[in-house]
C-alpha cells in the first residue's frame, strides 16, 4: 500500500519523495499542497473564473428556493468533491461544453477558509470543484457519470491516499432537480450490483463555494511533474481501474 510521511506543513512533493523511500503515514494526509504558500497568491480562480464567477453557486440555491430560477438540473453549474481537487479538476477540464473548472472548498462552517484550515479538517469543508458548463453541449447527467467514474464511492471520509473529512466524496446539488438526478444516478449504480459494499458518497445541498488559492488552480498545468508524481504515488488511477474497469476516469 502506498504510504507517506505526513505533516500539515510538509509540501506534498516532499512527502511523496519520502514515501518512495519507504516512509510511513502518520495521521491524516497533507493533501493537495505543492509547497510553501506563495505570499502574493490570493484566493480566487484563474482565467475567466473571477471572484464574481464564484458567487452564482450559493446564489443559485437561494434563487431556486425563492422560485425565481427555473428548477432544472441544467443549471449550468455543478459542484463535486472527490478528494484532491487537483485531480478532480482534470476529470472535467477540456470537456466539450465545460467552460471552467475551479478548485475550492464547500460544505463547511467557516467563512472564506484558507487551505491550511481546510486541510486540518477543522472547518468541515471538502476539497471540491465548481464546474461551469453549457447545458446545450453537455448535460448534468453526463457530468454525474464522469464524476462517479473518477472517485472511490465506497470509502468514507477519504479518497485514495488522502484521509479525513476534507477529502470525502460528495455531490453538492444546487436545486431539487439536481438532487433528484444525483440520487437517481446513485441508485442506478447500486442496482447494477457492481460493488459488494454500500456507496457512501454524500449527496448534500450546496452552500457557499469558496475558490481555493491561486496556486491550486490548474495545478496540473503549473507543475505537471509534481502533479503526475502525486497522482501516481497516491494510487488514484490504479484504484479507479479496480473499481470501474474500462470506464474508469483518468
Amino acid at each position: 500500500m502506498w504510504t507517506r510521511l505526513v505533516s500539515q506543513s510538509m509540501p506534498k512533493y516532499l512527502a511523496l519523495g519520502l514515501t518512495l523511500f519507504g516512509a510511513v503515514t502518520l495521521g491524516n494526509s497533507s493533501g493537495c499542497k505543492p509547497g510553501e504558500r506563495v505570499a502574493s497568491a490570493g484566493k480566487g480562480a484563474t482565467g475567466s473564473a473571477t471572484a464574481k464567477d464564484s458567487q452564482p453557486a450559493s446564489a443559485a440555491v437561494g434563487n431556486a428556493a425563492a422560485g425565481t430560477t427555473a428548477v432544472t438540473a441544467e443549471q449550468g453549474e455543478a459542484i463535486f468533491a472527490g478528494g484532491c481537487f487537483w485531480c478532480v479538476e482534470t476529470a472535467f477540464e477540456g470537456l466539450p461544453g465545460v467552460s471552467a473548472v475551479i478548485s475550492g472548498y464547500t460544505g463547511g462552517t467557516k467563512k472564506d477558509p484558507a487551505y491550511e484550515e481546510v486541510s486540518s479538517g477543522s472547518t468541515g469543508h471538502a476539497e471540491s470543484v465548481r464546474v461551469v458548463f453549457d447545458p446545450k453541449k453537455i448535460t448534468y447527467a453526463k457530468l454525474l457519470e464522469i464524476f462517479w467514474h473518477n472517485i472511490d464511492p465506497l470509502t468514507k471520509d477519504a479518497q485514495f491516499c488522502d484521509h479525513g473529512t476534507q477529502y470525502r466524496s460528495g455531490i453538492f446539488y444546487l436545486n431539487a432537480a439536481q438532487q433528484q438526478a444525483a440520487e437517481e444516478s446513485k441508485k442506478a449504480i447500486e442496482a447494477s450490483k457492481r460493488f459488494p459494499t454500500p456507496i457512501v458518497t454524500e449527496i448534500t445541498k450546496a452552500g457557499v463555494f469558496y475558490p481555493a488559492e491561486e496556486y491550486h488552480q490548474d495545478f496540473y498545468k503549473k507543475d505537471p511533474n509534481r502533479y503526475q508524481s502525486y497522482r501516481l504515488g497516491c494510487g488514484r488511477d490504479r484504484r479507479l481501474k479496480d473499481l470501474w474497469g474500462a470506464v474508469a476516469g483518468h
